[in-house]
Formats: C-alpha cells, structure tokens, sequence
C-alpha cells in the first residue's frame, strides 16, 4: 500500500501545473492525455507520469485482492466475515480498473472501479470491523467502522458535489483513502504479529536444544 502514496507524490511533482489535492481527482493522475476537462469541477488536466500512477493502481488493487485471501487467521469464521473479503477484493478489483482503463480513455470502466473502491470497499471496510478474529481488540475495531462509516459518509458528498471547504478532490480521498490506511495498518500490523510467532517459535526450539 506504502507504494501507492509514493506513486502518488512522485507523479504529481511531474506536473508542470501544479497538482491540487484539493482541486484535482486523484484520477486525473493517471489520465493518458493533456486536456481541459469540465467535469466534476474545470480543471487542466496533464500527468506526464500517468504510465507510473496507472501501474500503482494495478499493483495496489491485486495486493490488496490477494492480501484479503491470503490473512484468514485475522477473520472470524462465518458467511459475514466472507462477505466483508468479497467487498474489500471487489475494491482491489476497483483499483485494478482504474489502473487499466484510465477516466479520459474508458470512462465507463473507470467510474465503475471507482464504485467498487467507494462503495463496496467502504462497506465492506465497515462489516469488516465487526467480523475480525477475537485476538483482535476493541479499538481497532471501531477504528474500522469509523473509518467505513467516515469513507461512505464523504462518498455520498463527493457525488452530491458538498465538499464541505475540502475541495473536489479533497473530498474524494476522505471518500477513499480510510480503505488505504486501515489495509497499511493491518498489513503492519499482520508483519508484527508474524514476527513475534517466529520468535517465539525460536525461542521454544532453543529451549528444547539446551534441555535434550
């Protein structure tokens, strides 16, 4: 996920407009051409590095598809915790989309891979909080739900055009990127966790050498 942010920065510093997080989708950096665009906001759209933030959005998308297979131990048993995985892979097949079918070239592909990021990820970002494994604690999982229920909220501004001072664009990622933070931090926290098993696996097997 960390790649996605450093994608982003890196490809709008290659605007010889400068790039607005508050006036510009985060679409437009993938665009494949330079044109004035009128919708949702008039905005000069050029991303010379439109190649890179497209190759993000794949790579972010199947990570992020595969990760929710690949963590069963942080789910609980059962057809909701399914669901909530379906939603979260639907999102990464969003991204997927949005990553082959950029907004000026197949708009219809891309707005569909943004429906399923903003919808059916930020629902399934919500369910999710209810459907962890039990060693997961209570905090995290309101944090979960907050930031579903916060993303859904900031979706349904973003497509009745209330930004609420945050600009177009600036209301998008409210919209998008609690998906983005709660995958970061349950990737870290997924590392931690696997860390401290293979030491305490080590541990148990050098214990077991100095007594045989």
């Amino acid at each position: 996920m960390a790649q996605f942010f450093v994608a982003h920065v890196i490809t709008e510093l290659a605007w010889s407009r400068p790039y607005s997080w508050a006036g510009n989708n985060i679409s437009d950096l993938g665009n494949a051409h330079c044109a004035m665009q009128s919708e949702p906001e008039p905005r000069y759209i050029c991303s010379p590095e439109h190649g890179l933030m497209n190759a993000s959005f794949i790579a972010l998308g199947t990570l992020l598809a595969v990760g929710v297979f690949f963590t069963g131990a942080v789910w609980r048993r059962g057809a909701r915790a399914l669901v909530a995985r379906w939603l979260l892979a639907c999102a990464g097949l969003g991204f997927v989309l949005a990553g082959l079918a950029p907004a000026d070239v197949h708009e219809n592909l891309h707005v569909l891979g943004a429906l399923l990021i903003m919808a059916m990820g930020n629902l399934g970002l919500v369910l999710t909080g209810a459907c962890l494994a039990d060693d997961v604690l209570g905090p995290p999982r309101w944090a979960t739900c907050l930031l579903g229920i916060t993303a859904i909220a900031a979706f349904g501004l973003f497509l009745s055009h209330r930004y609420l001072g945050l600009g177009m664009g600036g209301m998008e990622r409210l919209a998008a990127f609690p998906l983005l933070i709660w995958a970061l931090t349950a990737g870290v926290r997924g590392l931690l966790h696997q860390s401290t098993r293979v030491q305490a696996l080590r541990g148990r097997h050098g214990a077991r050498a100095a007594r045989s």
